[in-house]
């Protein structure tokens, strides 16, 4: 995939790392968010328009909340920090939520965390207390399906890059994503996914510059 194409204009059904029926098709704006439920067997394609554009992301059971993705669980289960194809994103209890079936990038955080109004002052200066940040938009978009506070836990960052020194340190560094990479993973339960599209502009997880993304769900056939 190249941006010698209009990507945000391209037909859903050209963009779909997984062909099928498209039940749904939105563009998330820089620094917004997103959220919906994918069905199980159903495959969500998250299209980086841009380029170097992390995007945050929270996985809970459509009709059971208390069921949320568990990064813990995952990384345990795959016996490696970073995720892409064939990972399985698991919940608290080890069973799965989605499966990652196909990535053009290879590498995605799940240790970084999400940014908040307060890590950014601590990290960035004061100066940044009311900078929008991730934190901000998972509570927005949660509060549409009666989640709080509370209920955020550790999350995945889709096309950012966090590498691990052998001494344990880390480092929020320049992405490996480029315009018109994406990945897709495929419910294995009905699944609701909270989506911050980053609006950091204190680090190069967006290249200091957040751009829109695109989320696809296909249908495949039976």
């Amino acid at each position: 995939m190249t941006a010698t194409i209009d990507l945000a204009a391209a037909p859903a059904a050209d963009l779909a790392l997984v062909t099928g029926t498209v039940v749904h098709d939105d563009t998330v704006g820089e620094r917004g968010p997103w959220s919906g439920v994918v069905a199980a067997g159903d495959v969500l394609t998250i299209v980086d328009l841009h380029g170097n554009q992390a995007v945050d992301t929270l996985f809970y059971g459509a009709d059971d909340h208390t069921k949320r993705y568990s990064a813990q669980a995952t990384i345990a289960a795959q016996g490696n920090i970073f995720l892409t194809t064939g990972t399985v994103i698991r919940d608290q209890e080890g069973d799965p939520l989605m499966t990652i079936v196909a990535d053009e990038v290879g590498n995605h955080d799940t240790v970084g965390g999400a940014c908040s109004q307060e890590s950014n002052t601590l990290r960035y200066g004061h100066h940044t207390k009311h900078q929008h940040a991730c934190v901000e938009n998972f509570l927005i978009e949660g509060s549409r399906h009666g989640l709080g506070k509370a209920d955020l836990v550790g999350n995945v960052n889709f096309f950012m890059y966090v590498p691990v020194d052998p001494d344990g340190s880390l480092g929020i560094v320049d992405g490996l994503s480029a315009p018109g990479k994406r990945l897709a993973l495929r419910a294995e339960t009905d699944t609701l996914v909270l989506i911050s599209n980053c609006p950091q502009i204190n680090n190069p997880c967006n290249g200091f510059d957040p751009t829109a993304v695109r989320v696809i769900v296909t249908r495949p056939a039976v």
